[in-house]
């Protein structure tokens, strides 16, 4: 009578659901170990997968970091579409969103990432930055009678120093004896407050 060696059932996935298994993977190692972490065998084992599979799904290590990337803009662009603005409370409405934007991009990893991105030249290839930077600039800011350009810059503006706070902030704070979150409370306040002047 023969033994079989017991092994882990096979899990058979659609190809939507094997490419959200794998950026879950690398968001999860992106997160614990920042992007020097989204190496393709490292990816590959936190899915649960071949080296293969990630190839065959994405093409390439800097793919899966693109997707990634896209994927994290697409929640952030989802997360501001939900923030209502009521008519009579603009300036309110505008404080939620740059605290969900710059909670975002000071979530362990996500500003690392997108310079990693920048560094390596690969930002090219985020087309979807100008889809999300058009969608909540003509649905969200617009709408809300900023005039599209404007709302653009204050998007680029936004944005510029969410990432710059998300990547030196607390320990540039910390190095000069300052609290942590000193340089968000400082940009979040000089930010409001040129929106106020602009969009007033």
């Amino acid at each position: 009578m023969s033994i079989r060696n017991k092994q882990t059932p096979r899990i058979r996935r659609s190809p939507e659901e094997s490419r959200a298994n794998i950026l879950s993977a690398a968001e999860a190692l992106l997160l614990e170990h920042g992007p020097q972490s989204l190496r393709l065998a490292d990816v590959a084992k936190a899915a649960g997968v071949a080296n293969a599979t990630v190839l065959h799904h994405f093409g390439s290590i800097g793919a899966v970091h693109t997707a990634l990337m896209e994927r994290m803009i697409a929640d952030l662009v989802d997360s501001l579409m939900a923030i209502d603005i009521p008519a009579d409370a603009p300036v309110e409405a505008r404080a939620v969103g740059l605290k969900t934007l710059f909670d975002a991009l000071e979530t362990p990893g996500a500003a690392r990432l997108a310079a990693w991105l920048e560094l390596t030249d690969e930002t090219s290839r985020l087309t979807v930055v100008r889809e999300a930077v058009q969608e909540v600039a003509q649905k969200k800011i617009a709408s809300a009678g900023v005039p599209e350009d404007l709302a653009e810059d204050m998007i680029l503006l936004s944005v510029t120093l969410a990432l710059g706070v998300g990547l030196f902030g607390p320990s540039l704070g910390r190095l000069i004896g300052k609290p942590e979150r000193r340089a968000r409370e400082l940009t979040l306040q000089m930010l409001l407050a040129n929106f106020e002047r602009l969009a007033g």
